[in-house]
């Protein structure tokens, strides 16, 4: 079964979440399918650019509680988005939900339409927001940062652009993607490779010094008793026991 669907129109590679059952869950499955297309997508010299986007009406719930990848597997994909010689653009018309803020924020440039939501909901489900924030805090204002992290309430666009989570929303957002991609087709390969490292240093920076310490904070965090009634109780669409 494919999870990522591939097209390709004028230089620009689109990679589609497409396991919509699953609310386009990380899993252990699609974030290795997503790795390999993003190796292919950076290898190929005739790819311009990457868009991210999802079939459904979630770009991405986040990990899969299921068959959750190894948060070192989830490290490794974020970094290769952040590291790829391409710029890689999120198209977003759907809700997106704890990891897959990750996601969005590893991306260079991300796009929505007034239709995504947007919640860091770890917090009620008893873990916290650990691997993601490697490409979430360098890029985002901290303190809307320190309210939604802590409550998981949950943003729409223009929040999501106010505080930089966004980079632009639109009523169509193939309309408000398509100056941006033709400004990339119209860019020098060498020089856009160029000059995404120069706006990455920061973020790779924070991937070298923070990933193995919130990648065994992301493991213990999930093996915890809380993880395992917060996890329990969304499954089972109950309130966890630690509401008061």
């Amino acid at each position: 079964m494919t999870l990522i669907g591939r097209t390709r129109a004028r230089g620009v590679e689109t990679l589609c979440l497409d396991a919509p059952e699953r609310r386009n869950a990380l899993s252990a499955a699609l974030v290795a399918e997503l790795a390999g297309a993003l190796t292919d997508a950076g290898e190929d010299t005739a790819v311009r650019a990457v868009v991210l986007t999802h079939t459904g009406t979630t770009f991405s719930a986040g990990a899969d509680l299921r068959d959750p990848p190894a948060p070192e597997a989830l490290v490794g994909l974020l970094r290769q988005i952040v590291e790829l010689p391409k710029p890689v653009l999120a198209r977003v018309t759907g809700h997106v939900r704890a990891g897959g803020l990750g996601l969005l924020a590893a991306c260079d440039i991300a796009v929505a339409s007034p239709a995504a939501t947007f919640a860091f909901t770890e917090v009620r489900i008893g873990v916290a927001p650990a691997v993601i924030s490697l490409p979430v805090l360098p890029r985002a204002d901290p303190r809307a940062l320190a309210r939604y992290y802590l409550t998981g309430e949950r943003l729409d666009a223009a929040e999501a652009v106010r505080v930089g989570l966004l980079t632009a929303a639109g009523e169509d957002v193939d309309d408000t993607l398509a100056p941006i991609l033709d400004g990339l087709r119209r860019s020098a390969p060498e020089a856009l490779a160029e000059t995404k490292r120069l706006l990455t240093a920061k973020v790779l920076e924070t991937f070298d010094r923070d990933a193995a310490g919130l990648a065994a904070l992301s493991a213990r965090l999930f093996a915890s008793a809380h993880a395992r009634e917060g996890m329990t109780a969304f499954l089972e669409r109950r309130d966890p026991e630690w509401l008061v």
